[in-house]
Order: C-alpha cells, then sequence, then structure tokens
C-alpha cells in the first residue's frame, strides 16, 4: 500500500468517527501520515480542550485507524501548528 492509499484509508477511518466528535462540538483533522507510520491528527472545537481527548484519541481514533491500516504505530496529536497534508 503507498502513501495515497493510506492516507485515503485513514480519512475513511476518520469519517466513521467524525459524527461521534461533532455530536461533542468537536472535529479532528489529518495533518500527516508519517515514513515512520505514525498519524498526526489535530483536535479540533470542544475536542481540543476536553479532560477525555487522550483517551478519545487513543481507545477511538487509534482503534479505528489502526483496523484499516493494522501497520500504522499509533496517532499523535499536534497542537496548534501550521501544517499541510503530507
Amino acid at each position: 500500500m503507498n502513501k495515497q492509499e493510506i492516507i485515503q484509508k485513514v480519512n475513511q477511518a476518520l469519517e466513521q468517527i467524525r459524527p461521534f466528535l461533532i455530536d461533542d462540538g468537536g472535529d479532528i483533522e489529518l495533518i500527516e501520515v508519517t515514513d515512520d507510520f505514525y498519524v498526526k491528527v489535530k483536535l479540533l472545537g470542544a475536542c481540543k480542550s476536553c479532560s477525555m481527548s487522550s483517551m478519545t484519541v487513543k481507545g477511538g481514533v487509534e482503534e479505528s485507524i489502526k483496523r484499516v491500516v493494522p501497520e500504522l504505530k499509533g496517532v499523535i496529536t499536534i497542537e496548534d501548528e501550521t501544517h499541510t497534508l503530507k
């Protein structure tokens, strides 16, 4: 699977969990899939300041992404960075 296919699958996984985040007043944005197989995301809205955000990322986001792309190593949350999808 090439990097573009991985990005597409990660976005599909995020689309599946996005409605739950939006219901809580938040959202998530894919920032990057690194060459060493980590996914960088940015939490938006209420999710950004929520005390449960680390559990959301590990328990919800990471599990959803690893189901579609098991070779990914993990999810990293990025805060307030200027970013471009790589």
